[in-house]
């Protein structure tokens, strides 16, 4: 079923080149300096096919739910994916959505100064200006009226929302939101997910929290559920 990305407008980018690019459940919007579509598309393609072909080797790498082994032999982003997912404790396609968008990014910006790439609600942004991310949350009364202030100099940065009440993505938990920011998007995708699993509800919020700083890499928190939030690391927040 269709769900509307509400949250695609929630990045005002107007001084540069919005396009989509759609390859199976790879579903990117991508800002950039010039329309890059044709070179979105073919890294999409290529890192895809590195992770399927992994996949059609290792059919564990796709089922896991727990931290897998480094594979010295697996493709790069593979690797990464591998690496991420055991500082965070979850399983390795717990940050595909974030590791597509770190790579595609890094080729992207070999040709744009300037690169913001979302997958499915899993940012990578490189920015020369003040960039200013809304929070989308569902059914939260604060959904939609906070955005998280990015600075240039904190790009290139990844920022990653897990959700238990939104969206297709696999979560054992309960939070409207779980919001992470770290240099790797591959990384602020997973502890998002093992954040999200241990809040249950708005008791849990603290625990939350104290989960994020436990995972190396992780520079900001964010935590919604229904009308409370909390908050913990590197992170500005303002009203939209």
């Amino acid at each position: 079923m269709y769900e509307e990305r509400t949250y695609r407008n929630l990045v005002k980018t107007d001084d540069l080149v919005k396009f989509e690019v759609v390859v199976k459940e790879t579903d990117l919007l991508v800002r950039a300096e010039s329309d890059l579509s044709k070179e979105t598309r073919e890294s999409v393609l290529k890192y895809r096919h590195q992770i399927e072909t992994y996949i059609g080797t290792n059919p564990g790498f796709q089922r896991s739910l727990v931290p897998l082994t480094d594979d010295p032999y697996a493709p790069e982003i593979v690797r990464q994916m591998i690496q991420t997912s055991q500082w965070a404790g979850v399983g390795p396609m717990a940050t595909v959505a974030g590791a597509m968008a770190d790579w595609v990014s890094k080729d992207l910006l070999q040709l744009s100064k300037e690169v913001i790439v979302e997958n499915g609600g899993d940012i990578y942004l490189a920015s020369a200006k003040e960039r200013t991310i809304g929070i989308y949350a569902g059914d939260s009364p604060v959904s939609l009226k906070l955005g998280i202030v990015i600075s240039p100099d904190e790009t290139p940065l990844g920022v990653c929302t897990s959700s238990g009440t939104v969206g297709p993505s696999l979560s054992f938990g309960k939070a409207d939101a779980v919001c992470i920011l770290s240099k790797s998007a591959a990384l602020a995708d997973a502890a998002a997910t093992a954040v999200g699993n241990v809040v249950k509800g708005k008791q849990d919020i603290s625990r939350g929290l104290g989960r994020a700083t436990e995972i190396e890499g992780v520079l900001g928190t964010l935590i919604i559920v229904e009308e409370k939030m909390g908050v913990w690391g590197k992170i500005r927040l303002t009203r939209l």
